[in-house]
């Protein structure tokens, strides 16, 4: 199997481990990620004009992306805890309506730390509890909302470079 086909999270017997990173060298490391949150056009107006009960929705959302960030090595079992050096969050909506007739709230997290692994999983962690906050905080007027597409969309540095979601689907 070569290096990138091996699953490094398991030991030669088989066994779950944490890596072992303390032979890497420490390099600038950078992750986004992205995902959509679905739901009614009134339900996106009432987060935009901040007329929902429970505050400003987006802001409470970028709040919880940055605290799921700093604990997600206490999230994931195999995560190793990381010193990030800065978390950005940036919401956009996303029109037309699918078929169901649900508009969307995008959220795209960059999350950046000087390490010896990576910050994909705190990306990707931001990204899903901002949208499960947004969730949270409009349940009680939009049920049907539904969360899709949690993807990494660009990782740099490390050994293996930069890996980018475009490049990768390109045939």
């Amino acid at each position: 199997m070569s290096e990138p086909d091996r699953l490094t999270h398991f030991s030669a017997s088989g066994r779950a481990r944490m890596v072992d990173v303390s032979h890497k060298d420490e390099t600038a490391r950078q992750a986004i990620a992205s995902g959509i949150i679905r739901m009614r056009p009134e339900t996106r107006a009432r987060i935009r004009a901040g007329t929902l009960d429970k505050g400003d929705v987006l802001a409470v959302a970028g709040v919880a992306a940055v605290m799921a960030a700093k604990h997600t090595s206490a999230l994931i079992p195999m995560c190793h805890p990381l010193c990030l050096s800065g978390l950005e969050v940036e919401f956009s909506d996303i029109d037309p309506p699918d078929a169901t007739g649900r508009v969307g709230i995008e959220a795209v997290v960059t999350a950046r730390c000087a390490g010896q692994t990576g910050v994909e999983m705190e990306a990707l962690t931001a990204t899903s509890a901002a949208l499960l906050t947004i969730y949270d905080m409009c349940k009680a007027i939009d049920r049907a909302m539904k969360i899709e597409h949690v993807q990494l969309e660009e990782k740099s540095g490390g050994k293996r470079g930069t890996w980018r979601r475009a490049a990768a689907a390109a045939p």
